[in-house]
């Protein structure tokens, strides 16, 4: 009898990704301006707009252990991360060696890229409201993510709950991490504003 093929993840529609400068704003960054600022300048008692937080860049990076031994990995992982943010990604390399972990200075040990402006902003729509919600048994994320000054990260075990990436196409399932950096002066400002961009945070 025939051995049954897994099936992929059933694909969703992902906002567009940036592309000529005529186009209008995404649409997260339009409902930060008109309805989230205004919200958390009520909230916080702003007295300048200045001061309410903003998202000043994501930050999504991958290790790759395996790079030391295995080429093809870091050229999937790349390519991966590419098809995620429509964005190459930079290599990360060792500071110094660690006998124990057979690891040399200068050597390959993860990617990442940092999203800036439309890219950023496309990106966390796709991740708040595709990819989070294809997670099986999903049931919101992590509330204690923040750093203490403002930033929020979160990990993601598998690269294909974004509606990019080809079941069927890739080498393994990878995991990968996100990181929000943000403006805020502290983390109860950050977490408003990311639950009012819509991030879904676990009740404790």
């Amino acid at each position: 009898m025939a051995k049954a093929k897994q099936q992929a993840p059933k694909k969703e529609q992902a906002p567009k990704a940036p592309g000529t400068k005529s186009e209008a704003p995404p649409r997260m960054l339009l409902a930060y301006r008109d309805t989230v600022m205004p919200q958390l300048t009520k909230e916080f008692d702003y007295g300048n707009v200045m001061q309410v937080p903003r998202i000043e860049k994501v930050v999504v990076n991958i290790g790759i252990g395996e790079a030391k031994d295995n080429d093809k990995a870091l050229d999937a992982a790349v390519g991966d991360v590419t098809t995620i943010t429509g964005q190459k990604p930079q290599l990360v390399k060792a500071k110094k060696s660690v006998a124990a972990f057979k690891l040399r200075a200068g050597q390959i040990v993860g990617i990442k890229t940092t999203l800036r402006g439309r890219r950023m902003w496309y990106f966390l729509d796709k991740l708040l409201n595709v990819a989070l919600p294809r997670i099986r048994d999903f049931r919101g994320v992590s509330p204690d993510g923040f750093d203490g000054r403002g930033n929020y990260s979160l990990g993601l075990r598998e690269q294909v709950v974004f509606p990019e990436i080809d079941y069927d196409k890739i080498d393994k399932l990878r995991g990968l991490e996100v990181s929000i950096v943000t403006t805020a002066r502290s983390d109860d400002e950050a977490r408003s504003l990311l639950t009012r961009l819509g991030m879904p945070f676990r009740k404790r």
